[in-house]
């Protein structure tokens, strides 16, 4: 399993506590992870002010940067109490994706925490919010928040696909597996493990073989080899029979409905983006994200070699 040596936790910069900081302040706890907690933060008004008199303005946003640092502080003061290592930062900037990244690169955090909201779809289609961007970019594994209802989560779901060979995904599901069981077992957390089976799905809809004459035997070799590299994966992580679920569907919707019904806290899951400018966005990760039924943990696949 692997090891969670430093959490980063992106605040908003609204001063306000949102349940990012206690899922990020319960995961620290129960890792003995290093947490620390960055808040960028900008106001318009006092950068152009800043124009006219530089040395008043500096003067006085770092009176305002203060009075967050202090609020940031004050987040971290329990943390510290019950002997956890918690450290805090207020960055003058705005929250871009490329000040994010810098960040991330700087600090090389085994996971990334952050809050995440709904966005309607018109919206999205104009304006990229920052975590679809993360999604893709950020180089470290990133948990998303929708909610603390459990700080310290009782079941986590982790979702593989095995419609393709590893050595394609870079041993995605593995890494997924590694991640999953690490936050089971620290938390005490029930691990279940997910895989859709979509071989008949393209698109959004279910499509028949061209040939009809192979759909039945075409099915049962599919669907047994993915009951064989299923059952392996399970067994080398001690998954229990009655937390093993195999469906059949589109994988977003089979997701997102199936962690629905079963009250899971998190759902951990892969992304896959090709060589070069054109990386993209894990459809399913996307999909499930549009309309995520709790937190979501969204594991990045080893970094391509030049």
């Amino acid at each position: 399993m692997v090891k969670l040596k430093r959490i980063l936790l992106i605040a908003p910069n609204e001063m306000v506590r949102t349940p990012a900081f206690d899922r990020a302040h319960a995961l620290a706890s129960a890792t003995g992870a290093l947490l620390h907690i960055v808040a960028f933060d900008y106001v318009q008004s006092l950068a152009v002010a800043g124009l006219f008199d530089h040395d008043a303005m500096a003067q006085a946003r770092e009176g305002y940067l203060q009075v967050h640092r202090q609020w940031l502080e004050q987040q971290a003061r329990f943390h510290r109490c019950v002997g956890r290592p918690v450290t805090t930062e207020v960055v003058w900037a705005r929250t871009s994706l490329a000040h994010v990244l810098e960040y991330v690169n700087d600090f090389h955090p085994d996971l990334v925490i952050k809050d995440t909201h709904h966005v309607p779809a018109l919206d999205r289609a104009f304006h990229r919010p920052l975590d679809w961007l993360l999604l893709r970019d950020c180089p470290a594994h990133l948990h998303l928040v929708t909610g603390a209802k459990n700080p310290k989560p009782l079941k986590i779901l982790a979702a593989v696909d095995l419609s393709h060979l590893e050595q394609l995904t870079q041993g995605l599901n593995d890494r997924i597996l590694d991640l999953a069981a690490t936050l089971s077992a620290s938390c005490g957390a029930a691990l279940h493990l997910l895989n859709v089976n979509s071989w008949s799905v393209m698109g959004d809809s279910p499509t028949s073989l061209p040939t009809p004459a192979l759909d039945d035997s075409l099915r049962d070799a599919i669907n047994d080899a993915q009951q064989e590299a299923f059952d392996e994966l399970a067994d080398r992580y001690g998954i229990e029979q009655k937390r093993r679920h195999l469906e059949t569907g589109i994988p977003h919707r089979v997701i997102t409905r199936f962690a629905r019904q079963h009250a899971f806290d998190i759902v951990v899951l892969g992304t896959t983006y090709a060589h070069g400018i054109d990386r993209f966005i894990g459809s399913t990760a996307e999909s499930v994200l549009n309309k995520a039924p709790c937190s979501l943990v969204i594991v990045k696949p080893l970094p391509w070699l030049d």
